[in-house]
């Protein structure tokens, strides 16, 4: 099955930047997409940034224009670079793999452990 790692997470001021990566490992699949999930305390998780196989990226209108999503193909990591930050982004931080494909091939939803982002004021 697939395996997801993110790191990168920690504590930074308003206005600074984190970057958090995702190490993809296991089993691929043709056509998948790599979901960033956000989950503020005490809230919902909500949907942050995702980018597809074939390099398309989206993003959420609450951190477009200032959140960039890239990949190493050669490490099987896809990173997060996170600008201008600002208090509402603290949240738990969370990875997941999505395939498409046949349900004979396993579980659709692969997720990592998430990484705690704290932005201070």
């Amino acid at each position: 099955q697939v395996h997801l790692e993110e790191s990168g997470g920690g504590l930074v001021q308003a206005g600074g930047s984190l970057r958090l990566s995702c190490k993809i490992s296991g089993r691929t699949y043709e056509q998948y997409a790599i979901i960033w999930f956000r989950q503020p305390p005490g809230k919902e998780r909500e949907f942050a940034a995702t980018i597809t196989w074939r390099n398309n990226t989206s993003y959420a209108d609450s951190v477009k224009g200032r959140f960039t999503l890239s990949r190493d193909f050669a490490q099987n990591t896809v990173y997060l670079q996170m600008n201008n930050l600002k208090p509402e982004d603290t949240a738990v931080y969370l990875c997941n793999f999505h395939r498409s494909g046949s349900s004979y091939d396993g579980p659709y939803d692969f997720w990592g452990q998430g990484t705690q982002v704290t932005v201070s004021d």
